[in-house]
């Protein structure tokens, strides 16, 4: 069991940091370790604390012991396969084969700034089981409502499945012909949705059959990749990397901001996405999330679990402080091994095939690689590029449904259904038939596949949208991992200055996208510039306004890390 609150006998000397290779095992799946909720403490309203805002109080509890690396990977590759149909083989690939390797550094800096943002979401839920959009409705109920929104925005289109589907029509010879009464690769992206519906049913708890699909898809892809890599002689494009040195920090003056911007964005999975990063830790069981209930399957006759309104935090003894630092080192490490270095190694190699069989390619990402690198490979070479679509195609699909259903149902869980009296587990069940049900019509309405520009179009949107939407939850996320924990859990300064970064990168290219469709629509006076001078005076008053958002959020974190110094007394002989 990962609670030890009944050990009262003995030191905090006499009880370990790290579960044993038993107790870390139950990590492999999910592990939900129920407390006696009602008769636990009530955390009181002190600096040792986080703080409650406008929620109730935290139950005490010990910090469950810290399990290994290896027994807790699964939230961070799921997020991988949701990052490789979308930036990693449609944007970056092109962009790459397009403008060449000057623009490489944008994306290495999108992982890394993903990392830090993605890593930043789990801390409220490790310290307290609570969802991300629990602490944004901390802060104001109109939170989850916004990011819901922009996240059916962003996400609300299949494209991903037809794609996968116009794949799997062009490989086997169906490409422009009718099944059904449809084009061949409609009912094939039909039936890909309701694959990933039915996968759902299989399993008691909905996380454990989306992580085990998910790991087994990447496996496919990753080492389709390789393969892939030495089959095509892109190996030797490695030989270009050091051209991106050079070029850092610039773009060329061709780059259309939306599509860099979505670039940007899913330099990792990327916008409403990554808050899905806190609800698979709770899952998962990380840190305290190890006592918050799962959401099951609500035909299966298993008894629901509660995921409680106000969640858990421990008192910050010396112990509890080992176990904390032990908990961060894991999810770190976690997401570094799992998901960053998954995505360098793939997407790089899927920009080295495309820059040396498409050079300067123009045509949308799908064609380039069905319509010029696959015929120019053939054979072998072709049949990997064929595979290598569908899966990682698929497997963005499949984490998309997840993530946009998970991350829904939860944040109208907290803003309004819990109130009403609605399960979690049945709210999200209808989310994913209706989600499946809407994809499919989606589907049917459109009169041509991902490859031409329409559905194409719609996902450069949405990716924009992505990449606008990770400002003001970066901002968010910020303020309450510093304004609301206490200084034993708050990040550090170097994590202060990346996230000042993130919100600064992410809120820069946003105004520079919102100014430049402003202008592209007519209202020229709206317009921005890369250089912020030569904007017009509505693209001023939005640098403005960028600069407003970026000193209120720097401000307001150093104030609360100076306020929060010295407030926990087990810290003073850290």
């Amino acid at each position: 069991m990962a609670d030890d609150t009944s050990a009262t006998d003995g030191t905090d000397a006499d009880r370990p940091v790290h579960a044993s290779e038993v107790e870390g095992r139950q990590y492999r799946g999910t592990w939900y370790c129920p407390l006696p909720y009602d008769e636990l403490e009530r955390a009181p309203d002190t600096t040792d604390y986080p703080d409650r805002g406008t929620g109730g109080a935290l139950r005490l509890a010990e910090l469950p012991r810290v399990p290994r690396v290896r027994h807790v990977v699964g939230p961070s590759a799921i997020m991988l396969g949701a990052s490789l149909g979308s930036g990693e083989t449609l944007f970056w690939p092109g962009l790459i084969a397009r403008h060449g390797w000057a623009i490489y550094w944008a994306f290495v800096v999108g992982v890394f700034t993903q990392f830090v943002v993605n890593t930043e979401l789990q801390r409220w839920t490790l310290a307290t089981g609570e969802s991300v959009f629990r602490s944004y409705v901390r802060v104001n109920r109109a939170w989850p409502w916004v990011f819901l929104l922009a996240g059916l925005l962003s996400l609300g289109w299949p494209g991903w499945a037809a794609g996968a589907a116009q794949v799997a029509a062009t490989a086997t010879g169906l490409a422009g012909t009718t099944l059904l009464g449809f084009p061949a690769w409609k009912p094939l992206a039909v039936a890909l949705l309701l694959v990933v519906w039915l996968s759902y049913q299989v399993s008691s708890v909905a996380y454990n059959a989306v992580e085990a699909f998910q790991i087994g898809l990447l496996f496919v892809a990753i080492a389709t990749a390789l393969v892939l890599a030495v089959a095509s002689g892109a190996v030797a494009e490695v030989g270009s990397l050091p051209t991106a040195v050079t070029g850092v920090g610039t773009l060329p003056p061709e780059m259309d901001v939306a599509v860099f911007l979505g670039g940007l964005a899913f330099a990792g999975a990327g916008g409403y996405l990554n808050l899905s990063q806190s609800l698979w830790a709770r899952e998962k069981g990380y840190g305290m999330g190890n006592y918050q209930g799962r959401v099951r399957n609500p035909f299966t006759g298993d008894d629901p679990e509660p995921i409680r309104r106000d969640g858990f935090t421990f008192r910050a003894t010396a112990l509890n402080l080992q176990r904390w630092r032990g908990w961060w080192r894991v999810i770190q490490v976690e997401h570094l091994l799992t998901f960053v270095v998954g995505l360098l190694l793939v997407a790089t190699v899927l920009m080295a095939v495309a820059r040396r069989h498409a050079p300067g390619a123009d045509a949308n990402a799908l064609d380039m690689w069905l319509g010029t690198i696959a015929p120019s490979l053939g054979g072998l070479g072709a049949l990997l590029v064929f595979v290598l679509l569908f899966v990682a195609l698929f497997t963005t699909e499949y984490a998309i449904v997840e993530s946009f259903v998970r991350n829904s149902a939860d944040a109208v869980y907290e803003t309004f259904a819990r109130d009403a009296g609605w399960d979690l587990s049945r709210l999200f069940w209808w989310l994913l038939t209706g989600f499946t049900v809407w994809g499919v019509v989606v589907i049917l309405l459109f009169s041509a596949p991902l490859g031409t520009c329409g559905p194409f179009l719609l996902l450069v949107v949405g990716a924009a949208l992505s990449g606008v939407m990770m400002w003001p939850y970066t901002v968010l996320t910020l303020l309450v991992n510093t304004r609301r924990l206490p200084e034993h859990l708050q990040p550090g300064w170097s994590r202060l200055v990346a996230m000042w970064w993130a919100s600064g990168f992410y809120g820069y290219f946003s105004v520079l996208l919102i100014g430049q469709t402003a202008a592209a629509a007519g209202v020229d006076g709206v317009g921005t510039s890369v250089g912020v001078v030569g904007s017009g005076p509505g693209g001023y008053a939005l640098w403005v306004g960028y600069a407003l958002v970026q000193a209120y959020a720097v401000v307001r974190s150093v104030g609360a890390k100076r306020a929060a110094s010295g407030t926990v007394a087990a810290l003073a002989g850290r």
